[in-house]
């Protein structure tokens, strides 16, 4: 049996009633520029997020030049590629520029990201690690614990 091999990733996340849906995203910034892992920054996704409430982000971690994170269906049922639409757009929207203009221009995302739905409680840990443990894979932190642009929004124990 041969299978199709795909050159971009499939679209959309499946939401079911039946299966708890957790989704597992990165996104990274345009170019790969290096300015997400800072206090503004990180305080400015943090407010965006909460307020676009159609998916409920769990624990993050802020790169340099990219973010992990899972989320999972909150308050309104919206896909969940327009809600990532949505909240990039209105962080770049509401960035400043170093000389107060609004839409800060070295501040851009790449327009696609990478998510997949999360299928087992294994997979969940596992990502949760990986997350968990990337600034000290990059020599950022000795320690997880000490890296200060991660968090998490909102608390579900149900998947670790």
């Amino acid at each position: 049996m041969s299978f199709h091999e795909r050159k971009r990733p499939a679209q959309g996340v499946l939401n079911s009633d039946e299966i708890p849906t957790l989704v597992f995203l990165t996104v990274c910034t345009d170019l790969r520029g290096r300015w997400l892992a800072n206090h503004e920054t990180h305080q400015l996704l943090r407010k965006v997020w909460l307020e676009s409430t159609a998916w409920a982000v769990g624990i993050y971690v802020l790169m340099p030049d990219h973010l992990h994170l899972f989320a999972w269906p909150y308050l309104r049922v919206t896909d969940f590629d327009n809600w990532v639409r949505y909240w990039k757009s209105q962080f770049t929207r509401r960035s400043a520029d170093p000389d107060g203009s609004a839409g800060a221009s070295y501040r851009r995302w790449q327009s696609n990201c990478f998510h997949h739905r999360i299928r087992s409680f294994e997979s969940a840990a596992e990502k949760r690690a990986y997350i968990l443990a990337n600034p000290v894979r990059a020599g950022l932190v000795a320690r997880a614990q000490d890296w200060p642009y991660q968090g998490e929004l909102f608390k579900s124990g149900c998947w670790w």
